[in-house]
């Protein structure tokens, strides 16, 4: 009895593939949905069960179709969504093993990078992409050989639907957890992103480095440029996880060329705008600003930074001092075409000025009585208070601690 059931399956199975491999793409894109629809959630087993123990076949059917396919889109999200049912299935280690063996993992890269595919279909690749990675090590290796860093980040950076971007982001962070081979690949990948034109990524990448930062601990060097150069950002969620980030690396051996970096940009200057970049992590939907508004903005991030760290740590707070710091706010102070990089800098002031009787005195020289009692009074409205003379004395102040070293541009 169990044998004739078995022919009838058998049967069953053949007049599908049958209809499957003599159909059209009207006829197959209906054997998709389909089985997208009464087949989510279920197991390895359950499948195989469905096509009498024929799973594998229909998997490779769609993997053939998909590397035939991918590139003009057709009943690509389908496809996409129906090998992913096959290898995010509960004991599904086989069809992962056989989906990777065709170059699977190869056809979905490419994917991210097809401009003429629209962004529902580099959202299921990614997807995809993130199953394998959750199996295992021996996935994420095969990822990152694959180059798969760079198609990430680059998919990150151009994408302009916020949900691609986030599953990229998403997939990152898997890549850099548990892959010890590639984890340093994964950093320096996300560090890359930093100075692209889409805001949206520069958020993300900045969390994900924050994630990244942990794993690899020892912080590299090209970090420093580009993270400063966020601080370029009128974004203000931009802003915020960049500062977080700085304060994270104060524990790192990048701690004195970020804070030599911040001392210097308090005078923005057209040098310190961006250098070029390549072309993939343009955005023409993005606005460019020029200087000066730019500058103004980082170097008001930079005065916000430098009270933010004075106040994490007495330590940094008399490195910083050491760098001049001092001198470079009160000429901030002084800066009236950026209301706001006054009012950073005068709070970052008065903190020194609080936490040292040396600053203390020779900013009280250096200003005069008046003006620094305005100052300690209401540091974070003196700007409104300030006329020609009073801004003639901080643009061109004095203040020259001993044994300090002047950081200068």
């Amino acid at each position: 009895m169990s044998s004739v059931r078995e022919q009838e399956a058998i049967s069953r199975l053949m007049t599908f593939f049958k209809e499957w491999d003599n159909g059209n793409k009207v006829t197959r894109s209906r054997i998709l949905n389909n089985f997208i629809t009464f087949s989510q959630g279920k197991t390895g087993p359950e499948l195989e069960q469905e096509f009498s123990q024929g799973g594998s076949l229909f998997l490779a059917r769609l993997t053939t179709w998909l590397r035939l396919s991918y590139m003009f889109g057709t009943s690509l999200k389908e496809i996409l969504q129906s090998i992913s049912i096959f290898l995010s299935a509960a004991s599904s280690g086989r069809y992962k093993v056989e989906f990777v063996e065709v170059g699977g993992i190869l056809t979905l890269l490419e994917i991210l990078g097809l401009k003429q595919l629209n962004e529902e279909h580099k959202m299921e690749a990614l997807r995809i992409l993130q199953i394998l990675a959750r199996a295992g090590r021996k996935y994420k290796e095969l990822i990152s050989e694959s180059y798969g860093v760079r198609a990430v980040a680059e998919c990150l950076a151009k994408s302009s639907m916020e949900d691609t971007q986030e599953q990229a982001q998403v997939l990152l962070e898997l890549l850099a957890h548990g892959n010890p081979k590639y984890q340093t690949q994964v950093y320096k990948g996300v560090i890359a992103l930093l100075p692209c034109a889409s805001p949206k990524a520069q958020h993300l990448a900045l969390q994900t480095l924050r994630i990244v930062q942990d794993i690899v601990q020892k912080a590299h060097p090209a970090i420093v440029e580009p993270l400063l150069g966020v601080l370029r950002s009128m974004h203000m969620e931009v802003q915020y996880e960049a500062l977080q980030l700085i304060k994270e690396l104060m524990r790192t051996e990048v701690r004195s060329a970020l804070l030599q970096g911040l001392v210097t940009l308090l005078r923005p200057s057209r040098k310190n705008g961006f250098k070029a970049q390549p072309q993939i992590l343009d955005d023409p939907a993005v606005p460019q600003m020029s200087d000066p508004l730019p500058s103004y903005i980082q170097q008001a991030a930079c005065a916000r930074s430098i009270g933010m760290l004075a106040r994490e740590s007495a330590e940094l707070c008399d490195e910083m001092i050491r760098l001049g710091v001092v001198h470079h706010l009160l000429s901030v102070m002084g800066n009236i075409d950026h209301t706001e990089s006054q009012r950073q800098a005068s709070l970052a002031v008065e903190y020194f000025v609080s936490m040292s009787p040396i600053v203390e005195e020779q900013v009280r020289i250096a200003v005069g009585e008046k003006l620094f009692q305005m100052l300690m009074e209401n540091a974070e409205m003196l700007y409104m208070k300030l006329d020609p003379i009073h801004v003639d004395v901080l643009v061109s102040n004095q203040v020259k601690l001993p044994g300090i070293k002047e950081v200068t541009e």
